[in-house]
C-alpha cells in the first residue's frame, strides 16, 4: 500500500478531499456544496451541522476511494475559510448560532464606533489587522450579544468559540480538544502577533470573554485522534488556514515570495519571513505559518468578491450555465468601457469599505451579457491590481506572482491578470494548492518530509503568462476602473 495525505478543505461554498501521494500527485477528490444563508442585507451565514455533515461525507468517500486504488492513508491536514465564526455549547456539542460568515458585515456599525473611539492604532500595532466586520472578534461579540443567555453562559464556561477548523477538530476529536492553529488564530483580531498569544486588552475591546478561546498550537502540532469518529485510524497533524495554506502549496517559502488565490475571494500573500512588516496602505500583517515555536509572517491583500462574482452571473443572473463558460464568453466581447465593481459585501483592501455596494458603470445600448460576464473577470483583475498597488506603496515590488483557484483554469483571465498587472503569471500544475498545502503539512509532521525545501521539490509550473498589453491600454483601463471604484465609494 502507498502512503498518502488527506487535506480536509473546509471553504466557503463547499468542502473538499482530497488525497494526494507523497510526490504531491492527486489520488482522489470528494466534494460537496453547501447551503449559503442571507438573513438581512450584508449577512452570510452557513449552518454548522452541514458544515459538519459535508465534512464527514467527503473524509469517508475519499478514505474508501484511497484505499480502493490502494493507498494508505496516513494523517490529516485541515485547512479552512478563516474568520467564519462558530460558538456552541462544551456539554452539548451544539452551536448556538449559525456560523457567522467572513463576508458577513453586520457589525460594520460597531466596527465604526470602535474607529470613531480611536482604538485602530491597537488593533493594527497588536493584531497587525485593521477595525473590519471582516474579522471574527466583533462577530463573536455580536452572537453572545444577540443570543439569548450566551453571554452568561459564556461567562460561566459553558461555551466554546472557534473558527471552523477548531470546530472540525472537536467535532472529529469527540469534544476532546478545542485548538487552533496560529494562522487561524491570527484572524481573530484578538491575538497580540508579535507573541502569538490571546491579548487581553484585544479581548476586553471587543468584549469578548478569554474562557471561550480555544488554546493557539503551532500549525503541526495538532496530534488529535479523529479514529473514533471516522471509525478507522487516522490522526489530524496539521491545521492552517486556506490562505496561508495556499501559500504553503505554492512554495512560497523564502521572503519576497508572493501568491494570489481565486476563490470565493481573492487573497495575495507577501511571504516576509521572520520580519513583521507593517503596511502603510492598509494591507493586513498576520501570521504566515508557525512551525516549531518559530513564527512566519506575510502581508495580506484580501478581496471580498473574486468567484462569488462568477458564481452570481450564473446563479442569480442566470448568465451562464458553468463557470467554464467564461473564457469563450469573455473572450467574444466588445472592447466597451463597462466596470463592474462587485462590492456585494463591501470592499476590503485596500479600500475596506464595508458599507459599499456593487456598482456597473459604462452601460450603453449595444452592451450584452458577454460584456457582462468580461467586466466580471475584469473586476477580480482589477482588484489584484489595486492590492498590488498598495504593496508597492509599502516598498515591495514583486517581479512575478503564483496563481491558484478555481478561475484560474480559465486563460482569458490569467492573460488578463498578466497584462493589467504587467508581471509574469506561474500557474502550477496543481492548481488546488490551498488543498495541497494542508496534506503537505500533515506529512511534514509525520515525518515524511525532513523539512519545507522537501515540501518545494513537488511544485511544477503548468504555464507562464506574459504581459501582452501595451502600456497606455493599461493605463487607460486602470484608470477607468478608479474612477469606478471611486463612485462606488461616494455613492455610500
Amino acid at each position: 500500500m502507498k502512503a498518502a495525505y488527506l487535506s480536509l478543505d473546509q471553504g466557503t461554498t463547499s468542502t473538499r478531499a482530497m488525497i494526494f501521494d507523497i510526490d504531491g500527485q492527486i489520488v482522489c477528490t470528494a466534494q460537496k456544496e453547501f447551503r449559503q444563508i442571507y438573513p438581512d442585507d450584508g449577512w452570510v451565514e452557513h449552518d454548522p451541522e452541514e458544515i459538519w455533515q459535508t465534512s464527514l461525507d467527503v473524509v469517508r468517500t475519499a478514505l474508501e476511494t484511497a484505499s480502493a486504488h490502494g493507498h494508505t492513508v496516513k494523517a490529516m491536514g485541515i485547512t479552512n475559510q478563516r474568520e467564519t465564526t462558530i460558538i456552541w455549547n462544551r456539554h452539548t456539542g451544539k452551536p448556538i448560532y449559525n456560523a457567522i460568515v467572513w463576508q458577513d458585515r453586520r457589525t460594520s456599525d460597531r466596527c465604526q464606533s470602535l474607529m470613531q473611539a480611536g482604538h485602530e492604532e491597537l488593533v493594527s500595532e497588536r493584531a497587525g489587522l485593521v477595525i473590519d466586520p471582516y474579522f471574527s472578534a466583533s462577530k463573536i461579540a455580536w452572537i453572545l450579544d444577540n443570543v439569548e443567555g450566551a453571554r452568561k453562559a459564556a461567562d460561566a464556561g459553558d461555551l466554546a468559540f472557534g473558527t471552523v477548523e477548531t470546530f472540525l477538530i472537536w467535532r472529529l476529536s469527540g469534544g476532546k480538544h478545542h485548538l487552533t492553529d496560529a494562522t487561524n488564530a491570527a484572524r481573530t483580531s484578538l491575538v497580540d502577533i508579535r507573541s502569538g498569544d490571546w491579548d487581553m486588552d484585544l479581548c476586553n475591546l471587543f468584549n469578548v470573554p478569554q474562557a471561550i478561546l480555544p488554546q493557539i498550537v503551532d500549525c503541526t502540532n495538532i496530534n488529535v485522534d479523529s479514529s473514533d469518529v471516522l471509525g478507522q485510524p487516522l490522526r489530524i497533524l496539521a491545521a492552517i488556514g486556506d490562505q496561508q495554506s495556499a501559500a504553503v502549496g505554492q512554495a512560497c517559502f523564502s521572503a519576497g515570495d508572493i501568491k494570489s488565490t481565486y476563490g470565493t475571494g481573492c487573497f495575495v500573500i507577501l511571504n516576509t519571513g521572520t520580519e513583521l512588516v507593517r503596511s502603510s496602505n492598509r494591507l493586513l500583517t498576520t501570521i504566515g505559518l508557525q512551525l516549531d515555536g518559530r513564527r512566519y509572517y506575510a502581508l495580506e491583500g484580501s478581496i471580498f468578491i473574486a468567484g462569488a462574482v462568477v458564481q452570481w452571473l450564473r446563479d442569480e443572473m442566470g448568465l451562464i450555465t458553468s463557470a467554464e463558460e467564461t473564457e469563450s464568453r469573455a473572450a467574444k466581447a466588445s472592447a466597451s468601457g463597462l466596470y463592474m465593481v462587485p462590492a456585494f459585501t463591501g470592499l476590503g483592501a485596500p479600500w475596506w469599505s464595508a458599507d459599499a455596494r456593487g456598482a456597473i458603470y459604462g452601460i450603453t445600448r449595444d452592451t450584452g451579457p458577454d460584456d457582462f460576464i468580461k467586466a466580471a473577470l475584469d473586476s477580480v483583475a482589477y482588484q489584484t491590481c489595486d492590492l498590488f498597488d498598495a504593496m508597492a506603496g509599502d516598498g515591495v515590488k514583486p517581479v512575478s506572482v503564483k496563481v491558484d483557484g478555481g478561475m484560474v483554469a480559465n486563460d482569458f483571465f490569467v492573460q488578463r491578470l498578466s497584462d493589467l498587472l504587467d508581471l509574469p503569471v506561474d500557474r502550477p500544475v496543481v492548481t488546488e494548492t490551498t488543498a495541497f498545502g494542508a496534506a503537505m503539512l500533515a506529512a511534514l509532521a509525520d515525518g515524511a518530509f525532513a523539512g519545507l525545501d522537501d515540501i518545494e521539490q513537488s511544485w511544477n509550473l503548468e504555464r507562464k503568462f506574459t504581459p501582452q498589453m501595451n502600456r497606455n491600454t493599461r493605463h487607460a483601463l486602470k484608470s477607468g476602473w478608479a474612477e469606478a471604484v471611486t463612485k462606488t465609494r461616494l455613492s455610500l
